[in-house]
């Protein structure tokens, strides 16, 4: 029988002692991995602010904390909208970046050009984000313009620019410094026949990302599972400290992997591949895109992300296909992939999407990762890597425990009455009753055979080691469906005579 530890085993006076101890009584239930997400991005120029780590819970905390119209702030105006539709309750970190040394912010301008016939109300938009309207009378100067368009753009703290009346032009400028201001698109929406032209010059000069080294080593030993980086998607240098930092997280004494997901959205699969195709043994990164849109590489990334990010956090066996992330705009109808572009996509490397409707549907979610002449690459599908998430995740919650850590070990043939005593089949007992939950939970297939090759035993030459072995095989999605659909003609049905 086992002795009770309430009271110690030397007492000899009399006493009462209930000792209060919980237990898991899941009986090797699973537990879905709690995701997290970790934004990597600058905030405003203008603004002074830490770059220790800070978990939000609003988009407008992100725009008073570093700036509105930042990339931290455009980002989580996706993850956090203010109409709820985001991540819910999933926790989200920033990691602030400063500007690169030597840094230089795009610019731009709008040149009013012409005499105005008629009267007419115009907004400006930069990466579809609307400015005020305001309207240009028949007649009006050019100067009244200009200032009018100052006014308008700098009314929404939204923007990701700055607008500076010159009189005859109006200048822009990033809000923050570095490359990624390049991709900020300036527009005017409104009549093209009212008499006034207005010359757009395409934002410009930005000059040298930051450094997400301080970022990275700010993470310590939580476990992000999904990162956004709002640095631009071709920048190798910045890749290449996410890759080599996510292959630490999937070492074993760590045990924490993520993903990395960045933005593109160019129109061409060529253009948009090149980066992808060119790292083929990269499990790290994940680039979203959306073909010819005019919103923020960084923005679609953080919107598809916040999609992504519900699903494996609620069911992580199930992939992402068919997911709508609205609050996106579309590039033109002749600018999105067709199916042989998207599986030339997804073989070289990079996510895809459809336009059902107006509205963006993620498509195939991958990473770089695809050797040459590896038909089924192991980490290509961004849900297989979720559900191997999952198994460490679970593996971790029964073995990395006090129940086990310097309990007495034992062969399996011998008798005890200790109570934390543990053999090599409580091992296996234990790595079977996962399998068991994460095949009912469709995890993986074929639960039955991992259970046939699950095997421990204590170790021949240290007798303070307990080896387990498991192969399991991961759950495959239905991506693809392919059905074969005959068809023939009714001739009717012949007369009965007699």
């Amino acid at each position: 029988m086992p002795i009770s530890t309430a009271v110690d085993a030397s007492a000899v006076a009399r006493v009462v002692g209930i000792k209060s101890t919980f237990k898991d009584l899941r009986g090797g239930s699973i537990l879905y991995l709690p995701q997290r997400i970790a934004v990597v991005g600058q905030g405003a120029e203008s603004v002074t602010y830490s770059t220790d780590k800070l978990q939000v819970t609003s988009a407008l905390q992100v725009a008073e904390t570093y700036g509105y119209g930042s990339p931290l702030h455009l980002a989580a105006q996706k993850l956090l909208p203010s109409n709820g539709d985001g991540v819910g309750t999933i926790p989200v970190t920033i990691f602030p970046l400063s500007a690169g040394a030597g840094a230089v912010a795009a610019t731009g301008s709008i040149t009013p050009v012409g005499t105005q016939l008629e009267s007419a109300s115009y907004r400006i938009k930069v990466n579809n984000i609307r400015s005020e309207p305001f309207v240009v009378a028949a007649g009006a100067t050019i100067a009244s313009i200009t200032a009018a368009i100052t006014a308008a753009v700098n009314a929404v703290l939204d923007m990701p620019v700055i607008a500076v009346d010159g009189t005859t032009v109006v200048n822009f400028t990033a809000k923050w410094e570095g490359l990624s201001g390049n991709d900020i698109v300036l527009e005017v929406d409104g009549s093209t026949t009212a008499g006034i032209i207005y010359a757009v010059s395409i934002m410009a000069g930005g000059l040298v990302n930051p450094n997400v080294d301080l970022a990275l080593a700010n993470v310590g030993d939580v476990w992000e599972t999904m990162f956004l980086n709002c640095v631009t998607s071709d920048d190798t240098d910045t890749l290449d400290k996410f890759s080599t930092f996510v292959g630490g997280r999937w070492g074993p004494l760590t045990r924490k992997p993520c993903i990395v997901f960045c933005g593109t959205t160019e129109a061409s699969v060529t253009t948009a591949i090149t980066v992808p195709d060119a790292r083929k043994t990269d499990r790290a990164n994940v680039q979203l895109v959306s073909p010819g849109s005019k919103d923020l590489p960084f923005v679609v990334a953080a919107r598809q992300l916040a999609r992504i990010a519900v699903v494996a956090n609620n069911n992580p066996a199930h992939d992402y296909g068919s997911i709508d992330a609205d609050g996106l705009t579309p590039g033109d109808d002749s600018d999105q992939w067709d199916y042989a572009t998207r599986d030339q996509a997804v073989k070289a490397g990079s996510s895809t999407i459809e336009v059902k409707d107006g509205v963006i549907n993620l498509s195939d979610t991958v990473t770089f990762y695809h050797p040459a002449g590896d038909p089924t690459p192991a980490y290509r599908f961004v849900v297989d890597i979720v559900k191997l998430m999952n198994i460490i995740f679970n593996f971790d919650l029964e073995f990395a425990t006090s129940k086990w850590d310097g309990a007495p070990l034992i062969p399996d043939d011998q008798p005890t009455i200790n109570p934390d005593a543990k053999k090599p089949k409580t091992a296996v007992a234990a790595a079977c009753a996962i399998i068991d939950s994460l095949g009912l939970n469709a995890i993986i297939s074929d639960p039955e055979t991992a259970k046939a090759n699950t095997v421990a035993e204590i170790d021949s030459q240290n007798p303070k080691r307990l080896n387990l072995t498991t192969t399991i095989q991961l759950s495959g999605n239905a991506n693809i469906i392919s059905v074969d659909l005959d068809f023939g003609f009714f001739f009717g049905t012949p007369a009965i005579v007699g």
